[in-house]
């Protein structure tokens, strides 16, 4: 995801021109994952917005007075970072409601979803929005604060983007419901029906764009707009070991260690912050302060993967890591497109980074330090056991500071827009909501739709009243079983279920040995299967945190087959609990060990007494090997003549 040079006549446009209500744009734009192709960064719109005369200022923002007591929306995340680079959450549109998974991006300032009358957009995880279908759908009419249509009926947003990607459509307005059951009722909001998307939007997985940057479309402003949530909101990703994470939409009572910077709205359109210096193993980079500020400052965006120095800082980053891992071995990268910086040598597990890697603190302008741990600035090796990457990279010639999703792995980030600062609070994202004494967000909010595309149930780890488990305690997963139905044009499946299983090991994410086959059935070119995950290693159980993910995986379809292997669906997951074991079976090794001491100690005192007996009896009566007439003397040895 290394970044294209940002040209200065982007630079400019995407600073002189201003903001129209129904017309924002977002100048930051995340990419793409390792093992790609094609790596990007912020990405300047090729056609700016044209008016402000709605747009409201940051002080008319951080002025406006919530009418009631605040509350706000907790979401999940879904950690889709290490297959497709950002994190998704659920939004559902509409009446009844269509559920859609959108990237949740700081950058963009507007949520937009494939259209049913689309004409060109991909195939992404969940069905079109179908206007048609929702009693409570209307378009935004044609007025002087919106780009209208040709006809001039009905207002129309177009979003294009240097990396060549693009999004356009109309402007819908419907009931938006939040995916939980907290106290933010379902609000009306304005969204973006898509007509067309090309580029990376179009062969995206995710459906579209939740945008939480600053502009009248963003969601967050919409929100803030109708007095329904203080201006401000979390998000939390998170780290290597567990995926997922917690977004809140609103203000929550900050940890007393959180740490806070100051975050400009007039310094740039994006969220920035006041960053001053970067300390690699307690050593200050020999840089000067201002390296941090150049264009848009250090901008903080949710939908960039990885992190994008100025070249001067770059330099000294890679310069200061590379002198504090000298015990690591240099390896080429996984991708030979790109010149990654990796090593090897430093172990699978992430705990004990640190005795590899140096600590990096980021110091900001206030004084308050911000301390990464190496997950925050590396990724796996997709090809290297134990082998990591840099995921910090030069931002070709442009002088801004991105930092993206990993600089914030396990850490919660809080956008308090009302008093223009942005604070950070380390932290495992995956038990977040007890360290807040907030309620975590249950599955699915009550009413809604709970199936997914081929028909699943979205994954509830525990259904109420199952057999097994204990409610109060730690829920034990034995394992996970699911089905998949395959159309294919091989003629015999059983060669190739070999590589079948390592995909579907590759696609959730776990080892190969986790994947068991419990059943085959054929008939021609169809096939049923049954899928058992087991737990890693000699575990008799496996974490709930492991068993969501998979879970998640399975019912959000992101086990992607290659075409060889046709058409597919999987459908029916479950979940068993570990195999209850009696006191025979839980000492049955125990048993084993002392039956077969028994057994040997026995034989042995009986062939100890059979070769006594055989001492004791009389010898048998043998021959004089002389007077044997069949001895054939031995021939003396003659003389060498």
């Amino acid at each position: 995801m290394k970044p294209a040079s940002f040209t200065a006549t982007f630079t400019i446009l995407c600073i002189i021109f201003t903001l129209v209500d129904y017309d924002v744009v977002s100048c930051l734009r995340f990419s793409d994952v390792p093992d790609t192709s094609h790596r990007t960064a912020m990405v300047l719109p090729l056609f700016p917005p044209k008016d402000t005369s709605v747009r409201s200022s940051p002080s008319q923002l951080s002025g406006r007075l919530l009418q009631k007591s605040p509350v706000n929306a907790q979401m999940a995340l879904h950690d889709d970072l290490l297959i497709n680079g950002y994190y998704t959450t659920r939004l559902w549109i509409g009446t009844p409601p269509q559920r859609f998974a959108l990237i949740v991006d700081t950058g963009s300032t507007v949520t937009y979803v494939p259209c049913s009358t689309c004409e060109q957009c991909g195939k992404h995880q969940d069905p079109r929005f179908q206007p048609e279908m929702s009693s409570t759908y209307q378009p935004v009419k044609c007025n002087i604060d919106c780009t209208c249509d040709n006809e001039r009926e009905q207002c129309i947003y177009e979003r294009q983007y240097a990396e060549m990607s693009s999004s356009s459509g109309v402007l819908g307005q419907d009931i938006v419901s939040f995916g939980n059951q907290s106290e933010l009722a379902p609000q009306r909001a304005v969204f973006g029906c898509e007509n067309r998307e090309t580029g990376d939007l179009y062969s995206q997985h995710a459906d579209g764009i939740m945008g939480l940057g600053r502009g009248d479309l963003s969601i967050v402003d919409q929100l803030v707009e109708k007095h329904v949530i203080s201006d401000s909101f979390s998000l939390c990703y998170g780290g290597m070991d567990f995926g997922g994470g917690a977004m809140v939409l609103g203000g929550i009572k900050p940890p007393a260690d959180m740490v806070f910077t100051n975050s400009d709205p007039g310094r740039s359109p994006y969220y920035n912050i006041e960053l001053k210096e970067i300390h690699v193993a307690g050593k200050a980079l020999s840089l000067n302060p201002r390296v941090f500020d150049g264009n848009h400052g250090t901008v903080l965006d949710s939908g960039t993967t990885y992190a994008y120095l100025p070249e001067a800082a770059f330099a000294a980053f890679k310069s200061a890591v590379m002198k504090a891992v000298l015990s690591l071995k240099l390896i080429e990268g996984p991708d030979p497109n790109y010149k990654d910086i990796c090593f090897s040598g430093a172990g699978s597990d992430i705990s004990r980074l640190l005795k590899s890697f140096p600590p990096v603190d980021m110091v900001f302008s206030n004084g308050k330090k911000l301390s990464l741990s190496p997950e925050n600035y590396l990724f796996r090796h997709s090809k290297v056991r134990g082998a990591y990457c840099l995921g910090i990279f030069q931002n070709g010639k442009d002088a801004t500071t991105l930092l993206g999703g990993i600089i914030v792995r396990n850490t919660l980030v809080t956008y308090d827009r009302q008093h223009e600062m942005i604070g950070f609070w380390k932290t495992n994202c995956s038990d977040l909501w007890d360290k807040l004494n907030l309620s975590p967000p249950p599955p699915l909010p009550s009413g809604l739709d709970n199936t997914n595309s081929t028909g699943s149930m979205y994954p509830t780890l525990v259904p109420t009243g199952s057999p097994g488990y204990n409610a109060s305690g730690e829920i034990k997963v034995g394992f996970i079983t699911f089905y998949m139905s395959l159309s294919v044009n091989y003629l015999d499946l059983k060669p190739h279920m070999t590589e079948l299983t390592h995909l579907i090991a590759q696609e959730l994410d776990i080892n190969f040995s986790q994947v068991h086959l419990m059943n085959l059935s054929t008939k021609g070119n169809d096939s049923l299967i049954k899928w058992a995950i087991h737990p890693a290693g000699s575990a008799n159980y496996m974490t709930n945190a492991a068993a969501v993910e998979i879970i998640h995986r399975l019912a959000e379809n992101h086990v992607r087959l290659p075409d060889t292997f046709g058409s597919y669906k999987l459908f029916e997951w479950g979940i068993e609990p570990p195999p209850k074991r009696t006191g025979w079976s839980r000492s049955y090794l125990i048993v084993v060990i002392a039956l077969s001491v028994v057994l040997i100690l026995g034989l042995s005192a009986f062939l100890g007494w059979l070769i006594w007996r055989r001492g004791k009896e009389s010898p048998l009566p043998y021959e004089r090997v002389e007077s044997v007439e069949t001895v054939v003397r031995e021939q003396e040895l003659q003389p060498l003549k």
